[in-house]
């Protein structure tokens, strides 16, 4: 892929992998509440095929918001020239967390009012452009010095507390600890604490220029796939002696299947630095396979990347009505499924059935030419 059109491409796949795993993870949470699972989840207490469903979807949230810092980059150095982009990370990091307290809060609850308001990825991913905002002029290598040591220092940071209700602890709530930010009038929980990912947006910013128009597809694809397997290696080296970078250390279990479970047993709320070496090192060599691929698959892929925050509403009022339209038919008050491989079926059918939506909006945001359409 060696023209500027087929790089973008590349990531809009990646972005659509992206979209399917977490297809996977929201049909499980409307379709499979019976069997709920914690985080981090308990390896003697999950059964296998639910703890790698629940794995598989680890991938989601890092990578996206890797390639939302990326493609900020891209944003400001468009073939046309340079241009600035605070207004545009202002902006879009404002309407995701409007969408988040209202649209997403609506499609996951299916009440105006709910009794919980939860603040989760989107309310993250817009608060962490927000902080790029403020920081993206920065040299390049001082934002990656910057991300690289929030990603790897935050775990250190988890004994910090403050006193219950002061404003230190609302922040530190927000950027470490979930949890209740208000309870009256209305109670609002912050569940993804953007710390962490204000450190990996920073990162995906700082490997903009892998992407430049001048970087060489051989040359960009050699980087992706050191840094993926440096961040790898990095993770087995402390995870194998429970060293650093994961609260939660793993044990040898009673045969070879759930010992691995331990060992990829990874915090995600707030993302420990090992969640973050394995995800992000096996994204980045996903990126670096996917730029030499082009077939039917990824061409799919592609379209439901070309357009991610369209997609990520669409599917979540698509399961909203399927929930209640499958209750109402079989007259109880939630419609729930009983076996793993159901919440498989129901996460392929699914996109497929939403497949020409997202195709037909994806070509009227690169055909209108409206600036709001940028957004989604």
């Amino acid at each position: 892929m060696n023209n500027p059109s087929k790089r973008i491409a590349s990531i809009d796949v990646m972005r659509g992998l992206v979209m399917l795993l977490m297809t996977v993870d929201h049909v499980r949470e409307t379709f499979f509440m019976q069997h709920q699972v914690s985080d981090p989840m308990d390896p003697a207490a999950t059964d296998p095929g639910l703890f790698f469903t629940r794995l598989a979807a680890h991938f989601c949230a890092p990578m996206f918001v890797f390639l939302t810092g990326l493609s900020a980059w891209l944003y400001a150095h468009p073939p046309s020239g340079a241009r600035h982009a605070t207004g545009f990370l202002v902006k879009r990091g404002l309407l995701l967390v409007a969408l988040e307290i209202t649209a997403v809060n609506f499609a996951w609850t299916g009440t105006l009012v709910p009794s919980i308001v939860y603040l989760q990825v989107i309310w993250a991913i817009g608060l962490s452009m927000l902080v790029l905002a403020l920081l993206h002029r920065l040299p390049l290598p001082a934002l990656a010095l910057v991300g690289g040591t929030i990603v790897a220092g935050h775990n250190a940071l988890a004994s910090v507390a403050f006193e219950p209700g002061s404003a230190a602890s609302l922040a530190w709530t927000v950027l470490e600890q979930r949890g209740f930010l208000m309870t009256d009038p209305v109670r609002i929980k912050a569940s993804y604490p953007v710390l962490a990912w204000i450190g990996v947006i920073l990162l995906g910013h700082a490997c903009g220029p892998l992407y430049a128009r001048s970087a060489a597809p051989a040359w960009r694809r050699r980087w992706l796939v050191l840094a993926g397997t440096a961040g790898l290696a990095l993770l087995v080296a402390l995870r194998s002696v429970n060293l650093y970078g994961e609260p939660v250390p793993w044990t040898a279990q009673a045969d070879a299947l759930h010992t691995a479970m331990a060992f990829l047993n990874f915090t995600k709320y707030p993302p420990s630095l090992d969640f973050i070496l394995l995800t992000l090192g096996c994204g980045l060599l996903a990126l670096a396979w996917i730029e030499r691929s082009d077939t039917l698959a990824t061409r799919v892929l592609a379209v439901f990347g070309g357009a991610p925050l369209f997609y990520y509403l669409l599917h979540l009022y698509a399961l909203l009505a399927l929930q209640k339209l499958t209750a109402a038919v079989l007259g109880v008050p939630r419609a729930d499924v009983g076996q793993v491989w159901q919440v498989w079926a129901i996460a392929v059918l699914l996109p497929v059935l939403l497949y020409w939506p997202a195709r037909r909006f994806g070509r009227y945001k690169r055909e209108s030419g409206k600036a709001w359409v940028r957004y989604f």
